[in-house]
């Protein structure tokens, strides 16, 4: 990307269409013969699912789609969501001719998150066996110091299989082979193989590998063992695992990592958890509209709505009483907060005010870029002055999102919930005290029910909850938190961009702080009578 936009607002990578044309050129060098299988690896730094189109609409998946790329390794998140972040990219090609061979087409390829070496010390070793490529990822934090590093190339891993290779034959699959790194003297390495088939590990073969000799010029050897390979043929791509241990000249033991195998080519289901599938899953760049507009509605609907429906009804007032006990539930606690907001018109008004600033003007005035002067950041992106003196938002688009979404999740939503239930609880409060105090209404009706009894001590129960109003200083506790939140995000945008709060973002780092205090002070009054 050639602005070089700073961190955070470095989240996607920006294609363009030399870029890609250049890409698809040097691709098709290979693979021009059809009797030829060959093993297309492509390296790049942002994940196929942080990088958008170039402006001709062309994706890096779209090319590496129709130049039969095997495995795309990249970098970018690295272990920041996981350290599975692996995922297989389909597509289904559908002939009209039904005399077409494979009507049904499926395209594939591997897209393969690399550890970094900066903060986690990861590592990872690749390798090719006769067009079938594996690796294994290292953590030198664990410590390695000594330990040899095995790396099995055959029979492959089932959850990383690619239907491009594997040359299916009795010469290809006749050998257990594995590469094995030591510093040390290696003097024997074992192949196991585990049948999991009744939930246990049961071993269920054992074999001496040897070392080759034309490896003696490699740090890496390679060892292989004769086996029966069809002995493990089996439908289930996961039934059967291969672990390799070797022993140095000291008698210490290395073990390879645990791998299912399948002989037949079947791949094995990898899993992942939560956050790993949401990232490597979702193309985060045509879900940032849908995010931000979707948010933006559900935002400006909790003030605007009540408003609006108080504006055509004919009750104009809604009052706190024992209907509300009556017909509790969660609606029923919706309802009153988002009514009670708009009762207070100071506080409403500096809500609506600040809701349409974030859309309508800038949010930060800060040097994004690496030279150069400062940028406007809006949420369509990073603007900055041309040399015609015009303003674009072509710049930073969608990279924003890093800085918008949370903020409209994690600060103005819970503020906007907070400061209805401040409110809320000012008139529930203000209610309680008349219905003590006699003002309310007339309780000289002296039958009486079990059932009214028992209602009113509910009910006594309640009020006596919020006259110590624990409600409103819970709600304390949570602006506090927010606060706490608040900064901490102006702290960080303010180092990354050399920001001044007061001068480059006023209203972005100023105006949550002062609607809470304003919605705290408004609600105060409550306890006096007001």
């Amino acid at each position: 990307m050639s602005s070089g936009l700073r961190f955070p607002t470095n989240l996607f990578g920006h294609p363009t269409d030399d870029l890609i044309i250049d890409l698809n050129s040097e691709l098709s060098q290979w693979g021009t013969e059809p009797t030829k299988s060959i093993l297309k690896i492509s390296f790049g730094h942002f994940p196929l699912s942080f990088s958008t189109a170039a402006s001709s609409g062309s994706t890096l998946k779209n090319v590496f789609m129709d130049q039969s790329l095997s495995v795309y390794l990249c970098g970018h998140l690295h272990t920041t969501f996981g350290k599975n972040l692996k995922w297989l990219h389909h597509l289904h090609e559908r002939h009209k001719n039904p005399t077409v061979e494979k009507a049904n087409e499926v395209h594939d390829f591997w897209e393969w998150e690399m550890g970094d070496w900066k903060k986690n010390r990861a590592m990872r070793i690749l390798a090719v066996d006769r067009g079938c490529i594996s690796f294994t990822d290292l953590d030198l934090r664990l410590g390695v110091k000594g330990r040899a590093i095995i790396l099995p190339t055959f029979p492959l891993d089932s959850r990383f299989i690619t239907d491009k290779l594997l040359p299916v034959g009795p010469t290809f699959s006749s050998h257990i082979r594995a590469l094995v790194f030591s510093s040390l003297q290696i003097i024997s390495v074992v192949a196991r193989i585990y049948d999991s088939k009744l939930r246990n590990l049961i071993l269920v073969s054992e074999s001496l590998m040897e070392k080759n000799g034309n490896c003696s010029s490699s740090r890496g050897d390679l060892y292989t063992s004769l086996w029966d390979f069809k002995a493990f043929e089996d439908p289930s791509p996961d039934r059967f695992l291969l672990q390799i241990e070797a022993v140095d000249i000291r008698g210490r033991s290395s073990f390879s990592e645990l791998r299912p195998f399948s002989v037949g080519g079947q791949r094995a289901m990898l899993t992942h958890n939560w956050k790993e599938f949401i990232v490597m899953s979702c193309q985060w760049d045509a879900l940032y509209y849908p995010l931000l507009w979707s948010l933006c509605g559900i935002i400006l609907s909790i003030p605007l709505v009540p408003k609006i429906i108080l504006s055509f009804s004919r009750q104009h007032q809604w009052t706190y009483n024992k209907n509300f006990y009556n017909n509790r539930g969660l609606t029923c606690y919706a309802r009153w907060i988002m009514m009670e907001l708009c009762s207070v018109q100071q506080v409403w008004c500096g809500v609506i005010g600040y809701l349409f600033y974030l859309i309508l003007c800038p949010w930060l005035c800060g040097q994004s870029l690496a030279e150069g002067e400062r940028g406007y950041m809006t949420y369509r992106g990073w603007a900055f002055k041309s040399s015609t003196k015009e303003k674009t938002h072509s710049v930073g688009f969608p990279d924003v999102m890093v800085v918008v979404i949370p903020h409209l999740c994690f600060v103005v939503l819970p503020v906007l919930s907070v400061i209805g239930a401040l409110v809320a609880e000012a008139g529930m409060h203000r209610d309680s005290l008349r219905l003590l105090s006699g003002k309310k209404e007339d309780e000289s009706d002296a039958k009486k029910g079990s059932d009214s009894l028992i209602h009113g001590k509910n009910c006594n129960s309640i009020m006596g909850l919020l006259c110590a109003r624990w409600i409103r200083k819970l709600l304390l506790v949570l602006c506090i938190m927010i606060c706490c939140i608040h900064f901490l995000s102006c702290r960080a945008l303010s180092k990354a961009y050399e920001m001044n709060p007061f001068i480059h973002f006023p209203m972005y780092s100023v105006a949550v702080p002062l609607l809470l205090v304003n919605a705290i002070y408004r609600t105060s009054k409550a306890g006096r009578g007001a």
